[in-house]
């Protein structure tokens, strides 16, 4: 790229949560290979984020390229409506074959945020196909599942883009956030909060959402999983859906192929993405029971009330396809505990750091919380004269790398993050 590309860059092209006026600066990748990113410049940098948490596979490995080359040669796209394809089919039948029993009725869909979307009509519908109007969703303080209108109204008011649309939005019910941490001892009283609101809104509630065991961009937080089974407990108890928000932690991310394994709880519907792919393309699901699916099908509409462009576009499930498979020959569950081995030798020794407030690793998850937010800017810089990248963002500086990522290159990753605590200049002043 050249310094004429990059000035347009900024000038025209608008990035993720980033100002036109004052942009933060960007830094040009030019290729990708196994778990680094290549620089315009040549310099390469060890990526600790698998592009948002979806690259569990590494960059440009050659089965998922194979699998977009022969799919590509067929068709890149043709609709879903009233057509179907194999790689569509391939892929429903790893989604069905991987996911627990109940869940056999699958919903192709563009992005995560979609799949909530999703998730959240479906619900909706359900309920109306019932003849009851339920119309509120009961969801954690602290949680996050995505940008688009229904994600964001169920998404915590006070900390995130949830507060600049009220009045746009409906508003929900949003319970205090678990506060027994993953490991610690159980205290029942923690779903006293939950169980409340339910007890009083359950009549109006459609269903439950939430991230199960992490609670991602909301604040990286890891609650225990016996708070996820007194949820299923008091849906059941109160005869409301559940949704599993499962985009940013499906496939293998926590240790468990799926979050709610931890807690060996089934939901009515579930979320997937991010991963799907392993990070070449965006494709999300929605999976539910066929007692929800055929509910919703005998409702006065006759049908599921959505249907996207590019639903189960057959470049993103033949490379969607191959990924399941190469996760189903098991080695993440090797790669994982490595990563969590070394994530935890390197990370929870500095929450004796004076700029720390806490540090929690798992799985392939390793979280440092700091007491002032970071300079983004600046420590963005920090971390690319390092030869890595990291993303923080507020008071979190974590780690999400590439299930194939190696040991000196994590070593690479958790030593920057360590040499950035000891710069002042690199956080904000409070």
């Amino acid at each position: 790229m050249t310094p004429a590309d990059l000035a347009f860059d900024r000038q025209h092209i608008w990035h993720p949560y980033t100002s036109m006026s004052e942009p933060l600066p960007c830094y040009p990748v030019v290729a990708a290979r196994d778990t680094r990113l290549q620089l315009a410049d040549g310099r390469e940098l060890v990526d600790g984020m698998s592009s948002w948490w979806a690259a569990i596979h590494g960059y440009n490995h050659p089965r998922l390229n194979a699998a977009m080359h022969n799919q590509i040669a067929a068709m890149s796209h043709v609709m879903f409506g009233g057509i179907t394809h194999p790689a569509a089919v391939a892929l429903c039948r790893q989604l069905v074959a991987m996911t627990p029993a109940p869940l056999e009725c699958v919903f192709l869909a563009d992005s995560g945020s979609v799949a909530v979307e999703v998730a959240m009509k479906m619900a909706l519908q359900y309920w109306q196909a019932r003849g009851e109007r339920r119309q509120r969703f009961l969801t954690l303080r602290r949680g996050y599942h995505g940008d688009t209108f229904a994600a964001m109204s169920v998404c915590d008011p006070q900390n995130s883009m949830h507060s600049l649309y009220e009045g746009y939005l409906p508003t929900h019910l949003f319970a205090r956030e678990p506060q027994c941490a993953f490991g610690d001892a159980w205290h029942d009283e923690d779903i006293n909060d939950f169980a409340a609101l339910l007890e009083q809104h359950g009549s109006a509630v459609a269903a439950v959402i939430l991230e199960p065991i992490v609670q991602g961009a909301g604040g990286m937080r890891f609650y225990h999983p016996r708070y996820l089974q007194r949820v299923r407990e008091l849906c059941d108890q109160h005869g409301v859906l559940l949704i599993a928000d499962e985009i940013a932690t499906g496939f293998g991310r926590t240790g468990r192929l799926f979050a709610c394994e931890h807690a060996a709880v089934v939901p009515d519907l579930i979320c997937v993405g991010k991963a799907l792919t392993g990070g070449t393309m965006t494709l999300s699901a929605t999976l539910t029971t066929r007692a929800v699916a055929d509910t919703i099908s005998n409702g006065a509409a006759g049908c599921f009330m959505h249907g996207p462009t590019f639903m189960a576009n057959p470049l993103a499930c033949a490379v969607a396809s191959e990924s399941l498979a190469m996760l189903q020959e098991n080695q993440w569950q090797q790669q994982v505990s490595a990563i969590e081995t070394q994530l935890r030798q390197a990370l929870l020794p500095l929450a004796d750091h004076p700029a720390v407030v806490d540090a929690r690793v798992l799985g392939a998850i390793g979280v440092i919380e700091t007491h002032q937010p970071v300079d983004i800017a600046a420590i963005q810089a920090f971390f690319v004269e390092r030869g890595v990248w990291i993303r923080p963002f507020g008071r979190l500086i974590y780690l999400m790398p590439p299930y194939i990522i190696s040991r000196e290159a994590l070593t690479a990753l958790t030593a920057a993050i360590a040499a950035a605590l000891d710069r002042p200049q690199l956080f904000q002043k409070m």
